[in-house]
């Protein structure tokens, strides 16, 4: 038999509804990660953080990965942050990138809360300045990266992710649905543009493996693409 729901709801209640109910059986209250999302907000940091069901499944596909070293292009407050540094092992390292001076400031103070310093080095300034940088220091490949940022260069911030990384190393973009309006063509939103450019761009890419999931819950209808590097 098929499972109708309550009607009674708008479907937007009924996520939230199963998002509460999954996370409240699966994810335990946690004092680090809360005391980020309430020092993010009390800072006027926008809201856009993942949803602590999105940020447990980074943490588990960095664990699955077996990840040591992680790149995040997006840093905001730290939330995400803090969910990848804890999936690393003793001598593991996250590097994540900010563009913003006050939404690193902050991120650095949330996650030294979560005791999570001495693995997490917060890079200032335009990602895509970084990400060159850090090229030319010739670094170890980075096993996972995760990109968060503006969405109209995700293209970039993807490329930069795989010549960052190595075979086999997990990239995960996300917001990549926009509500739906990444299926409009027409859509006059630079952040629909971008990542429907991203989308073209990734289909010709054969450097990787990859598939788009759309997903709903407190942040609404959205979705993260995510891609194995095959060379």
């Amino acid at each position: 038999m098929k499972y109708a729901g309550n009607t009674k709801r708008k479907p937007e209640e009924t996520w939230v509804a199963v998002e509460s109910y999954l996370d409240g059986l699966l994810i335990p209250a946690d004092a680090a990660l809360n005391a980020a999302l309430a020092d993010s907000a009390k800072a006027g940091l926008p809201e856009i953080a993942v949803s602590a069901s999105q940020g447990k499944l980074l943490h588990l596909l960095a664990k699955m990965q077996g990840a040591r070293k992680i790149l995040e292009i997006g840093t905001l407050g730290g939330y995400s942050t803090i969910w990848l540094g804890r999936a690393l092992p003793a001598r593991g390292r996250v590097v994540t990138l900010e563009a913003e001076k006050k939404h690193a400031e902050v991120a650095r103070r949330n996650i030294a809360r979560a005791g999570l310093s001495g693995k997490v080095e917060v890079r200032l300034g335009p990602a895509l300045t970084t990400l060159s940088q850090m090229a030319g220091e010739r670094r170890a490949a980075f096993d996972f990266v995760f990109i968060d940022a503006d969405k109209e260069n995700t293209t970039e911030y993807f490329e930069w992710a795989l010549r960052l990384s190595r075979s086999g190393s997990v990239i995960v973009v996300d917001n990549v649905i926009r509500d739906g309006e990444v299926a409009d063509a027409a859509s006059s939103d630079p952040r629909v543009q971008g990542i429907r450019r991203f989308n073209e761009a990734l289909a010709r890419e054969k450097r990787v493996s990859a598939t788009t999931i759309q997903t709903v819950g407190s942040k609404g209808y959205d979705g993260f693409t995510l891609a194995v590097v095959l060379r």
